[in-house]
């Protein structure tokens, strides 16, 4: 992937981030599509439209919103599901064979849950590390106080 293509899924992304943090403050989503209008703008994402894949990124925020539920209790931060679970819907838009008989919100829903659980088994490993960098404590002072480790 090339540093054009990097820049416009990273664009693509945050405006995706951004259009769902949305969403969440005013608690409004756009209607689920039509069988027929999802149909018209795969086959449109099948042909390389951005404008039709973010149209499918928005009208399914709703379905990410609702997985990420499920997750509620097991996460610090819900935005950062949230978030993690938009990925997994754009990952799932730009995979998705029509041709397979499967509903877009089946596929996407596993997509969005996978990429969730990936990131909680990925941050439950690193629950446990402490940097060397990292301060210790303050002292009486206020300053920060390191472990002298780091200096070996």
């Amino acid at each position: 992937m090339g540093l054009g293509s990097f820049i416009i899924a990273s664009a693509t992304v945050l405006q995706s981030l951004l259009l769902l943090m949305y969403y969440l403050s005013n608690n409004a989503f756009p209607q689920p599509l039509s069988e027929e209008d999802e149909a018209f703008y795969l086959k449109g994402v099948q042909q390389g439209d951005m404008k039709a894949r973010n149209i499918l990124i928005e009208h399914n925020l709703r379905l990410v919103a609702h997985i990420s539920k499920k997750f509620d209790s097991l996460a610090d931060d819900k935005d950062d599901i949230i978030s993690i679970g938009t990925i997994g819907l754009i990952k799932a838009i730009n995979t998705f064979n029509m041709n397979k008989g499967t509903k877009l919100a089946t596929y996407a829903a596993r997509c969005i849950e996978n990429e969730i659980l990936m990131h909680l088994r990925a941050t439950k490993k690193n629950k446990g590390e402490v940097s060397l960098y990292d301060p210790i404590g303050i002292d009486k002072e206020g300053n920060e106080l390191f472990s002298l480790c780091y200096l070996c």
